[in-house]
């Protein structure tokens, strides 16, 4: 079941010019609506955390904060939207980790072995919120389209072009960026019972075959 998720306890971003974070290109809030903001995302995130998020409605939520339906559809649009604002907390913690953290996965070490960190960080964090990621992602128009997932591209493509890979850079970053996906790492750990290690172990080979 998803960890629960703090609306308030995550550190600032870092300012990156060059990648886009989870939540750019919102629009600046007023502290009311900032502030309910929070506690909705608060009551959905216990919902979450205690009975798992395929099963979080949005009127659950409503109910939870105290507020009418109406309040929660305006605030977040639908359900998807509410399960990426979620997301979105979890996200730019994980992307702290290979834009400014320490390395491999951060900035100082080899493309190669960054890469390499990255997989096995990005499967980890799938993992652990993997029924948020199921749910945010039943709309096929915003699948592909998320800031999040710009982010991955860009920084696999990046890494690729640091090792020296030829070929055709886009392609081969959404091949890796296929290994990613979320629907899989589900099917390959829970349908097919595969263990972490060989999950993650299949992405370490396939980044040594691309890169070498």
């Amino acid at each position: 079941m998803t960890p629960p998720l703090s609306s308030t306890s995550l550190p600032a971003p870092s300012p990156c010019p060059q990648l886009p974070m989870a939540g750019d290109g919102a629009p600046a809030e007023r502290a009311d609506a900032a502030r309910n903001r929070v506690r909705l995302l608060d009551a959905a995130a216990r919902l979450v955390a205690e009975f798992g998020a395929e099963h979080v409605t949005m009127e659950a939520v409503a109910c939870a904060a105290s507020v009418g339906k109406g309040t929660v559809f305006r605030r977040f649009g639908d359900r998807v939207g509410l399960m990426l604002a979620l997301l979105d907390h979890a996200e730019l913690e994980y992307q702290q980790g290979f834009l400014s953290g320490p390395p491999p996965l951060g900035p100082g070490a080899p493309p190669v072995e960054r890469l390499d960190a990255f997989g096995l960080a990005t499967i980890r964090h799938l993992t652990k919120y993997l029924d948020l990621y199921l749910e945010s992602e039943q709309c096929r128009t915003r699948r592909y389209a998320s800031p999040a997932l710009t982010v991955r591209g860009t920084h696999i493509a990046a890494l690729l072009r640091e090792a020296g890979v030829t070929g055709d850079i886009a392609l081969l970053t959404e091949a890796l960026l296929g290994y990613l996906d979320t629907a899989l790492i589900n099917h390959l750990r829970n349908e097919r019972g595969m263990p972490a290690e060989r999950v993650e172990a299949g992405w370490t080979d396939l980044v040594r075959r691309l890169a070498h």
